[in-house]
């Protein structure tokens, strides 16, 4: 027998609140629904082939689309990062995430943004991250492969929460990028990169930290669907790295 994924009544309680109101019939079991939609999305399934305890898979997904269009998912990621306490450091980093064809097969078409690019990697997407000290991401951008990691910094930076420290590896060496962190009340621990005529001192022992927002990445990865891209609209894919990121560090 699979072994099938279900929210615990504690959990589903502490994500019920930021559900929209049903209007008119009500809805399916939210319950069963959203526990089937996180089991497809770990998993790495086509909608098709979700389990029949979950019910019919048009539910799923179209649920998942409807939610997914309201920023749902989004505001769930948000509401339950708020809720924390302030951290005393943060990390920012970056991963590549492969969009598969049938992700990029629309790049060119539609209004919206695909936050589809092509590296020396071939077509992914880039997920920007920042994190607290103990490896949980309190804020996240979803970017074209090709962004450097200095512009998804620059879009996250009005949304870090307020902190002593931020760590970074030397991809994020930039004058104006250290001056901000400053202005913010932050002190940098950032190696320098290896043409800087003046190098500028670090504190080594608290970069071993880093680590963490790697290890973040990892277990984000181990979701099927996030590892690999299969949703052709970004607000799609990124709510289901939000899905991941709340099930995995803030209802466990």
């Amino acid at each position: 027998m699979r072994d099938l994924f279900y929210l615990s009544e504690t959990q589903f309680n502490r994500i019920k609140p930021y559900f929209p109101l049903s209007h008119g019939v009500p809805r399916v079991d939210d319950l069963r629904v959203i526990s089937g939609i996180i089991y497809v999305i770990r998993n790495g399934l086509q909608w098709k082939d979700a389990p029949r305890e979950y019910g019919p898979h048009k539910t799923l997904y179209n649920r998942f689309v409807r939610w997914s269009r309201l920023g749902v998912f989004n505001r769930i990621f948000v509401e339950l990062t708020g809720k924390e306490e302030t951290p005393e450091r943060l990390m920012i980093d970056a991963t590549h995430l492969k969009a598969h064809r049938t992700a990029a097969s629309l790049l060119k078409k539609g209004m919206f943004p695909r936050r589809i690019g092509r590296t020396k990697g071939g077509l992914n997407s880039k997920l920007h991250v920042v994190c607290d000290g103990q490896g949980k991401p309190v804020a996240m951008l979803l970017s074209e492969g090709q962004m450097s990691d200095y512009k998804g910094a620059r879009v996250l930076l009005p949304s870090l929460p307020k902190a002593k420290t931020l760590i970074a590896d030397r991809g994020y060496d930039a004058a104006w990028f250290r001056a901000a962190l400053r202005a913010k009340g932050m002190t940098p621990c950032i190696p320098t990169k290896r043409n800087r005529k003046i190098q500028i001192k670090y504190d080594k022992t608290l970069y071993r930290q880093r680590h963490r927002i790697e290890n973040m990445f990892a277990r984000l990865k181990d979701w099927r669907r996030i590892a690999m891209r299969y949703d052709r609209c970004a607000h799609t894919f990124f709510s289901a790295i939000c899905i991941a990121a709340t099930v995995i560090f803030y209802l466990n």
